[in-house]
C-alpha cells in the first residue's frame, strides 16, 4: 500500500540480511534503489561476525532487485571511508536520482568482552556501526534538508540499551546510533526530514548466524550452533526468530508519507523479548 514511485534510496549494507530485505521491498514499492555493501577483497582478515559478499554477488544483488523494475544502483561501499562514502552518495544519484531514502543498514559486530578488546576491533566496530551511519547520513541529509523531504532509517538493536558483556563495541554502537538519530532528527525537523532507529532482537541473517557461531566457540560446551539458535527461538515469547521482511515492511512504512509525523523514536521490534 506504500507508494515510492520516484524516490531514490541508497541502502547500506544492501547485499545480504535486513539491508537486502529493505532494498528489495523499496523496489518492490517503487524506489530507484542503491545499494552498497563492503565487498571483501581476496584474503580479507576475519576478526567480526560480518559476512562480506564477493564481487560477484554485485551482479547478482542487482539482477535480484531490477526484477521489480525500477532503476538499481549496486557497488562497493565502505562505510569506515569517507571519500568511498561521498563517491558512492555521488555515483548512486547520478544513477537513481535524488537521495529522498537513506537507510543505515551496515553493520558488524564480533564476541569479545572489555578485558583483552583491541583496539583495533573496537574501531572496527563502532566506525562501521556509528560512525558509518554519520558519514553516510552527512553525505545525503544537506540534499534532502534543500528539497523538503527526506526519510532516514537507521538499523539499531535492543543493543542500544539492553547490555551484554561480551559486545561492548556494538551496545556502544547501537546506543550511540540512536544518539545520533535523535540529533538528525531534530535538524531535519523544519525541513520535511524525518530520522528513527528500528531497533529489532535477534533477527535471522548470515550475520546472526556467524555471531552465534562466536558465541558456541567462545563457551566451547559442545553445543553447536543450530543448538543455540534453536535455544533462542525457544527464550522468545513468540517462540521464533525474527525474519528479515518483517524489519523490511516497517522500514518502507517509515519511508512513506504515512509515516511524516514519527520522527526520533527508537521502533523496538522484540516479539515481547527484553534483548
Amino acid at each position: 500500500m506504500t507508494n515510492l514511485s520516484g524516490r531514490g534510496a541508497i541502502v547500506t549494507g544492501g547485499f545480504s540480511g535486513m539491508g537486502l530485505a529493505i532494498a528489495t521491498a523499496l523496489a518492490q514499492a517503487g524506489a530507484n534503489v542503491a545499494v552498497g555493501s563492503y565487498v571483501a577483497p581476496g584474503g580479507v582478515e576475519r576478526s567480526d561476525a560480518a559476512y562480506y559478499p564477493g564481487a560477484d554477488e554485485i551482479e547478482r544483488v542487482r539482477s535480484a532487485l531490477g526484477a521489480h523494475g525500477t532503476r538499481i544502483y549496486a557497488a562497493h561501499l565502505d562505510v569506515r571511508d569517507t571519500d568511498v562514502t561521498n563517491r558512492f552518495a555521488a555515483d548512486a544519484e547520478a544513477a537513481v536520482g535524488p537521495v529522498d531514502i537513506l537507510v543505515n543498514a551496515a553493520g558488524t559486530t564480533a564476541e569479545q568482552p572489555v578485558c583483552g578488546h583491541s583496539d583495533a576491533l573496537w574501531y572496527k566496530i563502532v566506525d562501521t556501526n556509528l560512525t558509518g551511519a554519520f558519514r553516510a547520513t552527512r553525505a545525503v541529509l544537506p540534499g534532502m534538508i534543500e528539497r523538503g523531504w527526506g526519510r532516514i532509517v537507521n538499523i539499531g538493536s535492543t543493543a542500544a540499551s539492553v547490555g551484554w558483556k561480551d559486545n561492548p563495541a556494538y551496545c556502544a554502537s547501537k546506543a550511540g546510533l540512536l544518539g545520533l538519530t535523535r540529533c538528525v532528527a531534530l535538524e531535519g525537523a523544519a525541513h520535511g526530514v524525518t530520522c528513527v532507529m528500528i531497533s529489532p532482537t535477534w533477527v535471522e541473517t548470515e550475520l546472526m548466524r556467524r555471531n552465534v557461531a562466536q558465541v558456541v566457540e567462545r563457551e566451547g560446551k559442545g553445543r553447536t550452533a543450530e543448538d543455540a539458535m534453536a535455544e533462542i527461538a525457544r527464550g522468545s515469547p513468540q517462540q521464533r526468530i525474527l525474519q528479515p521482511q518483517e524489519i523490511a515492511a516497517l522500514a518502507v512504512f517509515r519511508c512513506s508519507d504515512m509515516a511524516k509525523g514519527i520522527t526520533m523514536d527508537n521502533i523496538q521490534v522484540t516479539g515481547g523479548a527484553l534483548w
